[in-house]
C-alpha cells in the first residue's frame, strides 16, 4: 500500500488572502491538491503557478482550460497523462469541466479528477454521472475524485457519487465535517471520493493540524478544505 494525501479546496479565484491560502495548503502537506475556482482570466496561469510555488507544489493540469478545476502536486508524483474536459454548456449557466490525470506515486497508479458541479439540480446530477463515466474510462484500477459538489450528502448528485464510490468523510471521519459555513445550518458540499480498493485512513476539514489556524482558514477563501489520507494499493 502506498500512502497518499489528497486535499480538495475551492480557492475562489484567489480573490482573498493568498498568503493564508498557501499556508493552509502547505500545512496539510498534500501529494495532490484538487482545486476548484482556479483563476480563469488575465494571467491565470501565472497566478496559479505562484500559489503552487508558495505551497511547495507544481501545477499538474487544469485551470482555465478546465473552466476552473485544477490539480496541483508535489514531486512524489510522476505524471503519466493529463486531460482537461469541458462539459456541455447549458445556456445561461456557467461552463463546467473536469481536470483529470493519471499519475504514479511510489508503486501506485492512480486516476485523479477535480470537479466543480453545477448550481442547477438536474445539470448537477448529469455531471455526477459524467464524472463516474470519466473515472471508469481512465483505464486505472484505483481513482480519486474531489471537489465542490454544490450538493449535500442527502442530494441526488452527491448520492449518485456516494453510491458508486467511497465518500471518504463518511468512511473515516477525521477533523471537521462542514465545508460551507455561510448558511444555517452549515453544510458539507465539498468532498473527496475514492474507488473501492483504496483504504481511507481519515478525511475531513483539517482544523487541528500544526500550522493551521482558524484565522487563516477564514481568510484564505469562503470554503473550508477537505483533507483525505489514503492507502492506495501498489500496481
Amino acid at each position: 500500500m502506498v500512502p497518499v494525501k489528497v486535499l480538495s479546496y475551492n480557492i475562489r479565484s484567489m480573490r482573498d488572502d493568498t498568503a493564508a491560502l498557501a499556508r493552509v495548503i502547505s500545512a496539510c502537506a498534500p501529494d495532490l491538491v484538487l482545486i476548484q475556482e482556479a483563476p480563469l482570466f488575465f494571467r491565470w496561469r501565472k497566478k496559479l503557478a505562484r500559489l503552487a510555488s508558495a505551497s511547495g507544489l507544481v501545477i499538474l493540469t487544469g485551470g482555465g482550460t478546465a473552466a476552473g478545476p485544477a490539480i496541483l502536486c508535489n514531486l512524489r508524483v510522476t505524471v503519466e497523462r493529463t486531460e482537461d474536459v469541458l462539459l456541455p454548456l447549458t445556456p445561461g449557466l456557467h461552463r463546467r469541466g473536469f481536470a483529470t490525470a493519471v499519475v504514479r506515486i511510489g508503486g501506485a497508479r492512480l486516476g485523479v479528477l477535480s470537479c466543480h458541479l453545477s448550481l442547477q439540480k438536474d445539470e448537477r446530477h448529469e455531471q455526477a454521472g459524467a464524472l463516474l463515466d470519466r473515472l471508469a474510462g481512465m483505464g486505472v484500477d484505483h481513482a480519486i475524485a474531489g471537489g465542490d459538489l454544490n450538493d449535500r450528502p442527502s442530494g441526488p448528485a452527491f448520492g449518485r457519487l456516494a453510491a458508486n464510490l467511497q465518500d471518504c468523510w463518511a468512511t473515516s471521519p477525521t477533523g471537521g465535517e462542514h465545508t460551507w459555513t455561510h448558511s444555517q445550518p452549515p453544510q458539507r458540499i465539498d468532498a473527496v471520493f475514492a474507488t473501492k480498493g483504496i483504504e481511507v485512513l481519515g478525511c475531513g476539514v483539517p482544523t487541528d493540524l500544526p500550522g493551521i489556524t482558524g484565522t487563516d482558514l477564514r481568510a484564505a477563501t469562503d470554503h473550508l478544505p477537505v483533507l483525505a489520507t489514503l492507502n492506495v494499493p501498489a500496481s
